[in-house]
């Protein structure tokens, strides 16, 4: 581990990363923009690919990129939503070959999560460059997990363009119960962990949270002029129910209603911008889902008006000033609607990483009590973090 954290730092201070020097007012520069880097690594090796819609180099997405350089691509993985990040958000997906270029495709949300050790056995190295929004229950941390299980197991390196993470600037959130651990949650961190997925990559390494505590041969390309602090509007959606910089701030708030009898407005124009149910008291705010293929096909309620409250006019500035999810929501429905629905579904425990959240909302206890009860596990997971960072702390 410590041979590929000292990698790290060499391409910090070799090539400038932000966590050397940030250049004033200049533009945060994902890792896979620092070609000059990675390209020379990938040289003359038979690579595997784990990406989708959100790797792009600039104006040309990376596969294409990497082809036009000569880069010889034995194979692409791609996780939920697919390669090209138009399926549905749990829909299971077949291996397929790309439409562009011929490339097979090996889903890694479909019949396996975990690279087979023949889908690898011809690789020299494995790249992976997927945008991620820094919340437990969004799974591409858990395909990395298992990317970096099979490389450790089959000593191949794998090698992490970093990209900014837009919820890096706070952590928060009850800390996962490992006895839940699940797709949505494999590691003993909060719902918002404050890091890049390179330096969550070095985290799982380092803590040896692979099976039988291995350790790959990580390498990470570190991002540029970029810090935790940041206001970073995602050139593309990192999927397809996330289509701005308020629904990836408000995500980690109301991703909680998936495991409820709550609608988080999927199906609408505004997902994860708004909450509700039909059965919610009037407020002056409605909605009705419909099927958006590529994006919901079956929401909740499909064709039925729920009253709701709209938080698309929340200004992105306040809501990242608070630095915490916001509890209020989750609380204000259950007050309305547990009373006449069962309210959770299984789901939720998943999503919350144990029984314990739920349990609590039906004690009727406050925001305030609940957030209290986070702390001592949110302290010692912050020690833990400190060690992984590669850019400025805040």
């Amino acid at each position: 581990m410590v041979r590929n954290y000292l990698f790290t730092v060499l391409m910090c201070l070799i090539y400038g990363s932000s966590s050397c020097a940030i250049q004033k007012d200049a533009r945060p520069i994902p890792a896979a923009e620092r070609y000059d880097i990675y390209l020379p690594i990938l040289a003359n090796k038979s690579i595997g690919v784990v990406g989708n819609q959100s790797s792009w180099v600039k104006n040309i997405h990376l596969v294409d990129f990497l082809l036009s350089k000569g880069i010889n691509i034995k194979r692409i993985f791609s996780p939920e939503h697919g390669f090209r990040g138009t399926a549905d958000a749990g829909e299971k997906l077949k291996n397929s070959k790309d439409v562009k270029t011929g490339i097979p495709i090996v889903s890694l949300y479909g019949n396996h999560f975990k690279p087979s050790a023949n889908e690898v056995q011809d690789l020299d190295i494995i790249l992976f460059d997927i945008q991620d929004v820094g919340v437990r229950f969004y799974t591409y941390i858990s395909t990395l997990h298992y990317v970096m299980e099979v490389c450790a197991e089959q000593s191949i390196p794998l090698l992490i363009l970093d990209r900014p993470n837009p919820n890096a600037y706070y952590v928060d959130g009850p800390v996962l119960d490992v006895d839940y651990e699940s797709f949505v949650g494999m590691h003993p961190v909060p719902v918002v962990y404050g890091l890049t997925i390179g330096e969550y990559a070095q985290m799982i390494n380092g803590e040896l949270w692979l099976k039988g505590k291995l350790q790959c041969d990580l390498r990470v390309v570190p991002c540029k002029n970029w810090n935790r602090n940041q206001i970073y509007d995602l050139p593309v959606k990192p999927s397809p129910n996330l289509p701005n910089a308020l629904s990836i701030a408000l995500y980690p708030s109301l991703c909680f209603f998936e495991g409820s009898v709550v609608s988080a407005g999927r199906g609408t124009d505004q997902p994860f911008q708004c909450f509700g149910h039909p059965k919610m008291k009037a407020s002056g705010f409605t909605f009705t889902p419909k099927s958006i293929p590529g994006a919901s096909k079956y929401p909740k309620f499909k064709g039925e008006i729920c009253n709701g409250v709209d938080l698309s006019k929340i200004e992105l500035k306040e809501f990242r000033n608070k630095k915490r999810l916001d509890l209020s929501y989750l609380l204000l429905a259950y007050q309305q609607l547990s009373a006449n629905t069962n309210f959770f579904n299984a789901f939720f425990k998943n999503l919350a990483g144990s029984n314990v959240l739920r349990k609590q909302i039906e004690k009727g206890m406050s925001e305030e009590d609940i957030r209290a009860s986070w702390h001592d596990k949110l302290e010692a997971y912050k020690q833990i973090r400190k060690k992984y960072l590669i850019y400025p702390d805040w």
